[in-house]
């Protein structure tokens, strides 16, 4: 006996809409960040720098773009999939309303420069709470439609999806532990090295498990759908779902090759990373193949080709991932734009790509209707393709060249380019020529909303749609199939062996860096940062500044020169959080401290070109008007306490007698350069963390 029921498009509409809208606001955002770093002056005020829209741009096009890209496709499929409407219309419009509010609160905390300062994580905790709660809702609605399916079998866009839930809500919530101090401030429960081994398990596993596994969930039903063929192998799907999500959680300390975390841990992230070609190929191969007999049309059809050049794409960055951890490539790579590039192929080409197909081959359906016009649709694909060749290959040599530069020594010893302003100035060109691919591809976007636009205006939404399907209870006997099938009809059992498989790399990485003190070595020097220089450490972060400066020194003898003694272990044993950073548009400032007088640092940061001619760096006359804000230095110097920090239980108390101690002492210094200036300004906090950082071992000592 057959059942009739509906499938809400409306929550599918409302996801798909807002897609194309936020894929707008983030691209464009980009755009201007990439504006940014050859014309300085776009940096137009204080909450429009470089480091506080970098990660609005980072976090709009991941969690707003591709976020309810996953949620329109999720929807749709599942229900389909299921044989089943979702389990709750009022749990999906929760969910939706839920996830934009979210975006909303990023979109105007980060530029306020209220950010924990960790990449793709960098929300308050107040934000990290709701994304949990929506997260959840998400789960609810998602296994309630599960458990309430006509069809036994899950196939295997399923598993993607389920593994995805699990993974990110054990990401987020392991990552994400901090103190609060105030609404907008809080400290990562984690600190240095313990903290950076965190940040990029969770970091590497949101590009895996938000980025990738639920895109291939979406490659699974919407490649063979829009192609009209079964997927090639379904034996070789299995093999692809459960080695990639075993290996890909324990690549994540490739991210820190070179670094102060123990070499054990970076040897493992290496391994793990250089298995992970195997399965993603696997992937890829499944997904290309499914295309064999409909090659003939996608020379026509645009939503095949958007496919084709996605699936691709994945291929070339899952194979450039585990290249780029191989100790001897990440050496070159590591820190420049190399990984931009490498990121952005990814990211506008495997993810934009499979979600403009997606979006081009729903949008007729929900609304009944053609595509007003494949042609625009042929244009915007020859357009994106373009602009990801303009954005990339400049960047690829960009990073290559700076990198080799970087390491050049002359024949009697001596660096080569002494100056790091020097290597970026050779490079200034990719810059621009990545500008122009981004234009080339946004333009490509506006003509797809152009095209939408008008497909929408000439059909008429199907809110619910009509469907019938057999009742899964009147189906009392397993069917036959192989062994696998009994956990592929079992959900419950799917969801815990996921969290299992996913579980065991961290659980590996993450107990003995915690447990095992050998592994971060004490360095008695290393004293906790005063408050003033935590005031400005944090200042520091808001500003973004790790986006552009690391603060880790490799073992290189080019490192070495250039910047001074290489970082230990024990010197960040107070971070809370890291600032080991990941790109380097200026140089490395871990041992800064003390090399230059405070009045270079005040020029430096009221006009970076008075001190560095040249330099692409924003000014900052901002942080020499606003007063800081020694309301918070208690609760901070508290929250330090509660962190393990050894402060005195009474310096609480005591911490901003202290603060205007030092305060003065910098305004003394700087009068003696001829500087006059409050000592109650953010800029002076700021200097005293700079003069601060690496300060603590010396290698004349």
């Amino acid at each position: 006996m057959t059942e009739r029921f509906q499938y809400d498009n409306r929550i599918v509409k409302n996801f798909l809409f807002i897609t194309i809208l936020w894929g707008v606001v983030g691209m464009l955002v980009g755009l201007i960040a990439a504006l940014q770093l050859v014309v300085p002056a776009l940096n137009f005020s204080e909450w429009t720098t470089f480091g506080r829209i970098r990660p609005l741009h980072t976090n709009a096009v991941i969690f707003a773009f591709v976020g309810n890209a996953i949620f329109a496709g999720a929807y749709y499929s599942l229900q389909r999939l299921l044989k089943a409407r979702m389990f709750s219309d009022l749990l999906s419009k929760i969910h939706f309303w839920g996830w934009q509010l979210i975006i909303v609160a990023a979109a105007i905390t980060l530029p306020l420069g209220m950010t924990q300062g960790k990449e793709y994580a960098e929300l308050e905790w107040p934000i990290d709470i709701a994304i949990t709660l929506i997260w959840v809702v998400f789960g609810i609605n998602m296994f309630g439609t599960i458990l309430k399916r006509r069809e036994r079998h899950l196939y295997v866009a399923i598993w993607f999806y389920i593994a995805t839930w699990v993974t990110v809500a054990m990401l987020h919530i392991v990552n994400s532990i901090s103190i609060p101090v105030t609404l907008g401030k809080s400290y990562s429960w984690y600190a240095g090295v313990q903290d950076a081994l965190v940040q990029w398990w969770y970091g590497h596993n949101a590009v895996a498990f938000f980025l990738t596994t639920p895109f291939l969930g979406l490659m699974y039903y919407f490649l063979p759908k829009a192609a009209n063929r079964p997927v090639y192998s379904y034996k070789l799907s299995i093999i692809h779902f459960w080695s990639l999500i075993f290996i890909y959680i324990w690549a994540g300390p490739h991210h820190l090759l070179y670094s102060a975390l123990p070499e054990w841990a970076q040897s493992l992230g290496v391994v793990f990373s250089v298995m992970l070609i195997a399965p993603s190929w696997g992937g890829m191969l499944n997904g290309l193949l499914t295309l064999r007999g409909a090659w003939d049309r996608v020379r026509e059809d645009p939503v095949l080709k958007f496919f084709v050049v996605a699936v691709t794409c994945y291929g070339m960055a899952t194979l450039e991932g585990p290249l780029l951890s191989i100790k001897s490539i990440n050496a070159i790579a590591h820190y420049t734009d190399w990984i931009v590039a490498h990121v952005h192929i990814g990211g506008i080409g495997w993810n934009g790509f499979l979600t403009f197909g997606m979006i081009y081959w729903l949008v007729p359906r929900l609304f009944g209707t053609k595509l007003y016009s494949t042609k625009l649709a042929n244009t915007h694909f020859w357009l994106g393709t373009l602009g990801i060749a303009f954005y990339a290959i400049p960047l690829y040599f960009a990073g290559f060249f700076q990198s080799l530069m970087w390491k050049q020594f002359t024949p009697d010893g001596f660096l080569v380019y002494k100056n790091f302003l020097d290597t970026l100035l050779e490079i200034k060109y990719a810059y621009w020529l990545r500008a122009v691919g981004g234009s080339i591809y946004l333009i490509g976007v506006f003509i797809m909303v152009y095209n939408v636009v008008k497909t929408v205006k000439s059909g008429r939404l199907i809110a619910n749609e009509d469907a019938e399907a057999p009742a899964l209870e009147k189906l009392t006997k397993e069917p036959g199939g192989h062994w696998h099938t009994w956990i592929e009809r079992r959900p419950i059992q799917m969801l815990v062996w996921s969290l299992v498989a996913v579980a065991i790399g961290g659980i590996f990485e993450m107990v003995p860096t915690f447990l095992v003190k050998s592994n971060v070595p004490t360095i008695t020097s290393v004293k906790p940062y005063t408050p003033l220089e935590l005031h400005g450490r944090d200042i520091y972060v808001m500003e973004g500044c790790y986006t552009c400066h690391s603060q880790m020194i490799r073992p290189f003898r080019s490192e070495t020169e250039r910047y001074g003694e290489y970082s230990k272990a024990g010197e960040f044993v107070y971070d809370h959080p890291f600032q080991w950073g990941s790109k380097r548009t200026g140089p490395d400032l871990h041992r800064v401290g003390g090399k230059y007088p405070d009045s270079w640092h005040y020029y430096h940061m009221w006009d970076p070109t008075s001190m560095s001619p040249g330099s692409l760096m924003p000014a900052y006359p901002h942080l020499f008007e606003n007063v800081l804000d020694t309301t918070t230095t208690r609760r901070k110097i508290e929250a330090m306490i509660t962190l393990g920090v050894p402060y005195d239980k009474e310096f609480p108390m005591l911490a901003n007698a202290d603060l205007m101690k030092q305060s003065d002492a910098v305004v003394a210094e700087l009068k003696k350069a001829g500087i006059d200036t409050p000592a109650d300004r953010q800029i002076i906090a700021l200097i005293a963390y700079l003069q601060r950082v690496g300060t603590d071992i010396r290698s004349d000592n």
